[in-house]
């Protein structure tokens, strides 16, 4: 197990200086009671803030949202799943002797949460700066190979399916003014939710890219009012 443990070190790029933090991060809890939760836990706020670093870094013309949608796609459990394949964490998983013949070594959650509580596990031995270091080896590739506009959805559409996903209707887009010569207009326009009493504006130079605005800021207002106890969860 210790050469298995070295060789991890090495594709890491990370030597740890306290060993047991590594081997607690790759403890499923099914093993005993010093296990990778607590370091997961910590590793997952780790990850986001590094990840967040990096693409405000590489994508320094993107909109929070799209920075947004395209870390939401590099934290999820199948990316995470696909590094520590990479790593070969299965071979250093210890898990208890039933979650194993289970197949919990190949299992994506418990490989994700693993992934996670190495990254925490850095972050105590070393600080952030070395966790950062390490998102950096990881994701770095994926990052530089990433666009932030394949990752952006169309307003109107979210929009539409975030109402659906609610069983509310669909909204509706009405020009309210449209200003300048022919060649060089303006649109101003209104995205109404009825059901829930909402209206917001958009303007633009054709009315799509007002309709989009209009239903981009209608986001926003329905998102920031859907948690336990708003209007929309009564």
């Amino acid at each position: 197990m210790e050469d298995r443990l070295s060789a991890l070190q090495r594709r890491l790029g990370y030597t740890f200086g306290d060993p047991v933090l590594l081997q607690r991060a790759l403890t499923h809890r099914s093993f005993g009671a010093d296990h990778n939760e607590r370091l997961e836990f910590l590793g997952d706020a780790v990850l986001s803030l590094a990840i967040s670093a990096l693409l405000y870094e590489r994508f320094g013309a993107s909109a929070e949202g799209d920075l947004t949608r395209v870390r939401a796609h590099l934290v999820r459990e199948e990316s995470l799943h696909r590094v520590a394949l990479t790593l070969r964490l299965p071979e250093v998983l210890r898990m208890s002797e039933g979650e194993g013949r289970g197949g919990g070594a190949q299992r994506p959650s418990i490989l994700a949460d693993a992934t996670e509580a190495i990254l925490g596990a850095v972050f105590i031995d070393s600080g952030f700066d070395a966790a950062r270091a390490l998102v950096q080896r990881l994701f770095g590739d994926v990052i530089h190979a990433t666009d932030a506009d394949t990752f952006s959805k169309d307003a109107k559409t979210e929009l539409q399916e975030w109402l659906q996903a609610r069983k509310l209707p669909v909204p509706t887009y009405r020009i309210l003014a449209t200003r300048g010569q022919a060649h060089a207009q303006t649109f101003e326009l209104e995205c109404t939710v009825p059901a829930l009493g909402l209206a917001e504006h958009g303007e633009g130079r054709s009315r799509r890219t007002a309709e989009q605005e209009a239903a981009r800021r209608m986001l926003d207002t329905l998102k920031s009012t859907d948690r336990p106890g708003s209007p929309l969860r009564s």
